[in-house]
């Protein structure tokens, strides 16, 4: 699984044990996981990328969310190692995407320490935290993929929340529904405002539809930001109101009609092609302390 690599070298200290996450230990978990030799780079760089301090990896190991790393991967060399894109590809069957997902939960558990109960402390948890890793269906993104060359994003979601929608002709009508799905009174999106991400996972039926209606990426970020929102009568309803000592922007009106946005900005809304035919799509909302992190995989 090495094949030549320096099995002492230190990817960095994983919390929340903070112990070396070396090449070695890594490896160990890959083989246990079924990982053929090829997917160990993309192992690697999605490690790296969770122990960046932007994404907060204490936070997303320990809190009481149901949030697993998600990864996606970008490039040819995920499609040569069989990386799934399409039908299904949240779902079981094969192999590279379960072995890689499998393989970064091992770590989290065996080097980070994060067991449930004991340092993680998710209440349900959930099934992504068994493996959650896709590749993007590249061949079927109109606008070009979330990320050029070979390069794995590592997003810190919940589980994804499907978006039925056979009906809608327009860009309108189905970015309308993704918004609506991606804000509620339970979701986490949006009170740790200055950090809330969300990722739109749009089927290929649904992005041709919204590609035809003349829409490009920054178009369907615009929209969902400015649709994905709740009057601040409803917000204080539930969720997580009134919990915290809340910043400035959630203080700043006090009109019951005021829409608050669930992201600091469109470019928190992360828009990837995946799955195969059918009119469905998904949203999924990040833990809200997390941030996105690519990173590019080494494959000399």
């Amino acid at each position: 699984m090495l094949d030549g690599r320096d099995g002492a070298r230190v990817c960095g200290s994983m919390p929340p044990l903070w112990r070396q996450a070396t090449l070695e230990k890594l490896a160990i978990n890959a083989v246990m996981a079924g990982c053929e030799p090829a997917a160990f780079p993309i192992v690697v760089a999605a490690v790296e990328a969770m122990l960046d301090p932007a994404f907060n990896l204490y936070g997303v190991q320990a809190t009481t969310h149901p949030v697993a790393p998600l990864l996606v991967v970008n490039g040819p060399y995920g499609r040569r190692i069989g990386l799934h894109s399409g039908s299904g590809c949240f779902g079981p069957c094969f192999r590279a995407n379960a072995t890689i997902g499998r393989a970064i939960r091992l770590i989290l558990l065996n080097v980070g320490g994060a067991w449930p109960g004991r340092y993680d402390m998710a209440t349900q948890g959930s099934p992504a935290k068994f493996a959650y890793c896709i590749a993007e269906n590249e061949a079927a993104a109109p606008w070009g993929p979330l990320r050029d060359g070979d390069v794995v994003t590592v997003y810190g979601g919940e589980g994804p929340h499907n978006v039925n929608d056979h009906v809608s002709t327009t860009a309108a009508g189905i970015l309308g529904n993704v918004a609506d799905t991606a804000v509620s009174l339970g979701s986490n999106v949006g009170w740790y405002f200055s950090q809330a991400q969300l990722m739109v996972v749009l089927g290929p039926e649904h992005a041709k539809t919204i590609a035809d209606d003349g829409f490009d990426r920054p178009d369907i970020q615009r929209f969902v930001y400015e649709n994905a929102r709740q009057p601040l009568s409803l917000m204080r309803l539930g969720g997580m109101w009134g919990m915290h000592d809340w910043p400035r922007w959630m203080n700043a009106t006090s009109d019951p009609e005021a829409r608050l946005p669930r992201v600091p900005s469109p470019e928190d809304v992360f828009v990837v092609v995946a799955g195969g035919s059918g009119k469905h799509s998904a949203v999924v909302p990040n833990c809200t302390f997390s941030r996105a992190v690519s990173r590019p995989i080494n494959v000399g």
